[in-house]
């Protein structure tokens, strides 16, 4: 065997579309696009917007438009006072140190204690809000909570 008999399996090779080519080029003379209508057409009457309906009343607008969604809400990064129970090794419990424990991602927004689980150790900790829940806890513990300045982490 020679690599110049080395040939693609039988069927593996078809011939391609010719398009445009006539009625004799095996699609009709519609180049595969059909007869007539708005979508058979050359030129800007072909572009149809995908979420064009033909003139009908357009979903987004048959809709009833429900609630509100404020530009200007602050997304916080949520972490529960159960999760700083396990960071009682950190002398004092900041972002940064969140950050670095992975409990936090950085860049997606201010850090929130919430009040969910237990706290036994006393903690100094600090982020950007809490939770009447989470502070209760924080300083029922022995702790102190302190609100630092609001920036993104």
């Amino acid at each position: 065997m020679r690599l110049s008999d080395i040939r693609p399996a039988r069927g593996a090779v078809k011939k391609r579309k010719r398009l445009g080519c006539g009625t004799g080029s095996g699609h009709g003379g519609t180049s595969t696009k059909g007869h007539k209508g708005q979508k058979s057409r050359a030129g800007s009457g072909a572009k149809v917007p995908a979420w064009f309906e033909g003139g009908q009343m357009p979903l987004q607008r048959r809709l009833p438009k429900r609630g509100f969604t404020s530009r200007n809400k602050t997304a916080y990064q949520l972490v529960d006072v159960g999760s700083l129970a396990k960071l009682s090794d950190l002398a004092e419990i900041t972002p940064q140190g969140l950050l670095e424990r992975k409990l936090i991602r950085p860049g997606k927004g201010p850090v929130k204690i919430m009040g969910g689980g237990q706290l036994k150790t006393a903690l100094k900790v600090s982020a950007h809000a809490f939770t009447g829940s989470a502070r209760a806890k924080i300083e029922e513990a022995g702790g102190t909570a302190t609100v630092v300045a609001a920036g993104r982490f």
